[in-house]
């Protein structure tokens, strides 16, 4: 026999929800709350079978216990609604409101004994006892993910929620047998997100950073969206598929590190030694690679959005600016008294440190750009028609050099850095490619990286069917394609 309850949930009595532990004031205080609490008991298999045990009571003349106050139920009361990992979905979702793939790690979080089994008190102790009910998301995400030892989160911490994504997504269901390719895509995604939320850029991302962030309304999006590559910030495949596949053309040897000779090659040749020079020097960004001389992957992740998408403020801070602190003191009366003051200097260009980007700084870039022009029969530029477009771009306050304030007010700063060290995005600039006109006016909201990554995506689909067809296999894929190993 099935359980039907037809009563009003809205009328519900905090009383019969058995939670001895929290006041029933406190509970209608939250009705919400008490009501997905319920909804959730009712549909237990054990809720099904102690009402059957009851009626079945009832029906014989014995005594009812529904509230738990005797001996014969109060194990049943505390067990009854206990909950197993597969089973807590619905309740991270519609009681918690929290993206579902954060399930598991909630149910962790609350299962501090690692039993496997989850029970109604111990729920309403984490949520409502611990006061997560009246948090907002940013900081009940925050404190589900963090370490309790910690202060931040740092990478580590999202691996449960991309390995929980992972298994339940369907837009990734076709990752399944490939458990390599699942971790790559979920190093990936991680490494998007310290990228664009960790702003400190040390690998310790803090509660104002997420709140700041659009993470939290992408991870909502991810859990409703089916199709995966609609959410473009952080999880999109094609974007991850883009940027592994980058990857894998430059490590010849694949032992999944790139050095000089390797990146010289990206984007068919189109950086300037110099510009490699500096970024293995590692002046935009310390190497998480621990071998002398190679980038590794994560490395390489910031490169290229930061390569390929100049117009962002990650972006900026990757090829610009550095902050840093000084400590200087001054006299107050009779004594000396400690102040600090943030300065900021250009990283990659600003060969001396000074904080500014000088005319001679921009000719030692300009100069290998010039160079390659010519061994490519291409009408040269001449530096000084070079820096008149540069600071008709800028508008600096002195024409003689350029601020860091000139080059964020900027609109085309991008561009400037182009001119310097990429060639082929240079060229692309001066001819102004009606195509990539076209997409910016067509598509305002997607970003350089997003274009740049579909444009990519579109190339590799059209290698990958002509390898099929060359192969003879004729196969037509469902699903983006294999795994490069």
């Amino acid at each position: 026999m099935d359980l039907d309850f037809n009563g009003d949930v809205t009328s519900l009595d905090a009383e019969l929800l058995q939670l001895q532990e929290v006041s029933p004031l406190a509970i209608k205080a939250n009705p919400y709350v008490a009501e997905k609490l319920f909804d959730q008991w009712l549909s237990l298999p054990e809720t099904n079978s102690l009402v059957k045990s009851l009626l079945n009571n009832a029906k014989g003349g014995g005594p009812l216990n529904a509230a738990g106050t005797g001996s014969t139920n109060t194990a049943a009361s505390n067990t009854l609604p206990s909950m197993f990992p597969a089973e807590f979905k619905p309740v991270t979702k519609e009681i918690c409101k929290l993206p579902s793939f954060f399930s598991a790690v909630l149910f962790r979080k609350i299962d501090t004994e690692g039993t496997g089994i989850v029970t109604r008190d111990a729920f309403v102790d984490y949520w409502i006892n611990k006061n997560m009910l009246s948090k907002d998301l940013a900081t009940q995400l925050y404190t589900i993910l963090k370490q309790p030892e910690h202060r931040h989160l740092v990478q580590d911490d999202f691996k449960p929620v991309l390995r929980e994504l992972l298994t339940a997504h369907p837009g990734l269901e076709f990752l399944q047998s490939t458990p390599e390719f699942q971790e790559r895509y979920a190093e990936t995604v991680i490494y998007r997100i310290f990228y664009y939320v960790n702003r400190a850029g040390n690998s310790r991302l803090t509660l104002k950073e997420l709140r700041r962030s659009n993470l939290i309304a992408t991870m909502q999006h991810a859990d409703e969206e089916e199709d995966i590559n609609k959410v473009l910030r952080y999880f999109s495949y094609e974007h991850f598929y883009v940027i592994y596949c980058k990857f894998w053309e430059l490590d010849s040897d694949h032992d999944f590190l790139i050095d000089k000779e390797n990146l010289i090659r990206y984007g068919n040749h189109a950086l300037t030694y110099r510009i490699v020079d500096r970024i293995f020097s590692q002046v935009p960004r310390k190497f998480t690679s621990k071998v002398e001389g190679k980038m590794g992957y994560e490395d390489f992740v910031y490169f290229i959005l930061s390569e390929e998408d100049k117009s962002s403020e990650p972006s900026l801070e990757y090829w610009k600016v550095e902050p840093e602190s000084f400590e200087f003191f001054i006299h107050v009366g009779y004594r000396l008294q400690s102040n600090n003051v943030v300065l900021f200097r250009f990283k990659c260009i600003d060969l001396d440190g000074n904080g500014i980007i000088t005319r001679n700084e921009m000719q030692f870039f300009y100069e290998e750009q010039l160079h390659r022009m010519e061994c490519m029969a291409q009408e040269p530029v001449l530096f000084e028609d070079i820096l008149c477009q540069i600071v008709d771009m800028v508008h600096p306050e002195e024409e003689s050099y350029f601020t860091l304030r000139d080059i964020k007010g900027s609109r085309l700063s991008g561009s400037v850095f182009n001119i310097l060290f990429n060639l082929n995005k240079f060229m692309a600039f001066e001819t102004r490619d009606p195509f990539l006109i076209r997409q910016e006016r067509e598509n305002p909201n997607l970003t350089e990286w997003d274009r740049f990554a579909h444009r990519e995506y579109i190339r590799l689909s059209m290698e990958e069917d002509a390898e099929d067809a060359s192969n003879g296999s004729g196969d037509v894929w469902d699903e983006p394609f294999e795994a490069p190993f």
